[in-house]
């Protein structure tokens, strides 16, 4: 049943946008952002800029678009800065990754060229394949965490920015498991005056931006945010969290095509997947223990989807390989191959093939993010685990199981949006209609 609208404030004044990795999918987003904001470019892709959202029958035909049916920010309000290893501005970044044809880039030149990043959190065992030129330095971690929030509080200064988020757009870390420093936010203070080898340089990114106050997005699978003492500031400071690792390609279509196998009882030997990029972050990946972190991303989705468990003759010890080959001449137009093993009727053998190419979802949960901190039932939640929709290892309350299913994930993104302007959740039912 329908209810009161929840209060979210206004989303009044500039909303800045801080982005640790200012490299190929950062520098895409915020060109394409000015593109947008000069109307030389549609939003294709963006939820909250194209989608609608069903309200109430089927026979009243209330479809308002999302951002008008929520106080979302505007784009015209969108301020930005962020930190790299390499001190390329933003329109020397977005050429390098030759993402964007040059013809754009070019038309937002003036905008790019003034965005240059500050020096990064860095440390190389994390990331062992990159050498930074633009780092920080600092005598404990602790140091550095205090620096980045200056550079938070600086930029709010500058920019006159009336609130802030953070979103991770940086490469993969190596493959961590939370140790005793993760345990709890006095542990983890600790830890960071004492330069635990356990705290990676995103943990501090997230760390300084909870600190504040401000919303942290992890868009890599690195453990970072997903920790007790992370959740323990979120809980503390009422700032919202979501991640991990953006889900944006390969995963992407497996959260597509996995749950229509499972909703036809179609069952699965195998799924072989490969990928080949020659960006940075291909280059990265060429690390076994960055790798490892991204390889454990993608490889939970199936069996959280496939429920091999309760459909022991269907998905029982399928095989699910992932691959990821770094390829200098593709560039950043990374592109994947899959091949599925599949079976029907009597057991009787198919296959599926398929290849594509990926694109960044930064904006939405920029948009997003920024809605559920104005929004007090939501900020003092923590995990926002309705933003799963946009992730691989969408984080949860801890005694849950994340959902993967890429439509139930869109439900409950929608009926979250219902729940907080009062509208009636749609179950999609419908026996109403044949009374």
């Amino acid at each position: 049943m329908a209810k009161k609208p929840i209060q979210i404030a206004e989303p009044k004044g500039k909303l800045g946008v801080l982005i640790p990795g200012m490299g190929a999918v950062a520098t895409t987003f915020i060109a394409g952002v000015e593109a947008i904001r000069r109307q030389l470019a549609r939003p294709i892709g963006s939820l909250t800029q194209m989608g609608t959202i069903r309200l109430g029958k089927r026979p009243e035909k209330r479809a308002p678009a999302i951002k008008d049916f929520v106080p979302l920010a505007g784009l015209d309000d969108l301020v930005f800065a962020g930190w790299d290893l390499f001190k390329d501005n933003c329109y020397e970044a977005a050429t390098k990754a030759g993402v964007l044809d040059r013809t754009l880039l070019d038309q937002v030149k003036d905008f790019l060229s003034g965005i240059r990043p500050m020096p990064a959190v860095f440390q190389q065992k994390f990331v062992k394949k990159l050498h930074g030129e633009n780092v920080k330095k600092g005598k404990t971690k602790m140091d550095l965490a205090e620096q980045v929030q200056d550079d938070i509080r600086q930029f709010q200064k500058s920019s006159g920015a009336s609130r802030l988020i953070m979103i991770w757009c940086g490469s993969t870390e190596i493959f961590l498991k939370p140790s005793a420093v993760h345990q709890s936010l006095a542990a983890f203070e600790k830890g960071l005056r004492t330069n635990s080898p356990e705290i990676a340089p995103s943990m501090i990114y997230a760390y300084s931006a909870l600190k504040l106050g401000v919303p942290f997005a992890n868009g890599a699978p690195n453990l970072t945010a997903d920790i007790p003492a992370m959740l323990e500031l979120s809980l503390k400071n009422h700032a919202p969290v979501c991640g991990k690792d953006y889900k944006t390609g390969q995963t992407l279509l497996k959260t597509i095509i996995a749950p229509g196998l499972k909703a036809r009882m179609i069952g699965l030997k195998g799924w072989f997947s490969t990928n080949i990029l020659g960006n940075r972050d291909g280059e990265v990946l060429e690390d076994p223990g960055s790798f490892r972190t991204k390889e454990e991303s993608k490889l939970s989705v199936l069996e959280y989807i496939l429920q091999p468990e309760l459909y022991p003759e269907l998905y029982k010890g399928f095989c699910h390989k992932v691959k990821i080959n770094y390829y200098p001449p593709r560039g950043d137009n990374k592109e994947g191959w899959d091949n599925l093993d599949i079976f029907g009727w009597l057991g009787y053998p198919m296959q599926i093939k398929i290849d594509f190419l990926a694109a960044p979802l930064v904006l939405d949960l920029v948009l997003f993010l920024d809605l559920a901190q104005r929004c007090p039932e939501m900020a003092r939640k923590g995990i926002q685990e309705w933003l799963s929709f946009y992730f691989k290892s969408p984080m949860c309350a801890p005694h849950l199981y994340p959902e993967h299913d890429l439509f139930i994930q869109l439900m409950k993104l929608k009926n979250t949006l219902r729940h907080l302007r009062g509208e009636e959740l749609i179950t999609h039912l419908g026996l109403e209609y044949y009374d």
